[in-house]
């Protein structure tokens, strides 16, 4: 099974994390397995990735964290999207459609194999 480069996904890691956190609020190795289930194996977020993200994330203020109410064991890291992220989500949707547009001008099933290579 080919698996996408991160390379290629890195400008959406954010997006990808927000999308998951539109409905509820999520900790690290929650949102983690999402991504991977979600992509069928196809995209597998390294934890340098993922937790660089919520870095830079919180720092521009799409996410905030607190701490779950656990009981025993650590206590999880929780995130949570703020309005700004939000809106900052829309405009990389936004973004995609237009850059998926250009991209799907230079790359066919036809030419590429119809991804069975």
């Amino acid at each position: 099974m080919t698996e996408i480069s991160s390379d290629v996904i890195r400008g959406y890691n954010d997006t990808i994390i927000l999308y998951l956190l539109l409905k509820e609020p999520s900790y690290g190795y929650e949102i983690s397995k999402k991504i991977r289930n979600l992509s069928e194996d196809k995209y597998v977020i390294k934890e340098t990735t993922l937790y660089s993200a919520f870095t830079r994330m919180q720092k521009n203020g799409y996410i905030v964290s607190f701490y779950g109410d656990e009981t025993g064991g650590k206590r999880r890291t929780y995130y949570r999207i703020t309005e700004k992220g939000r809106a900052y989500y829309y405009e990389k949707c936004k973004e995609w459609v237009l850059t998926k547009d250009v991209i799907e001008k230079f790359i066919s099933r036809e030419e590429c194999g119809n991804g069975d290579n």
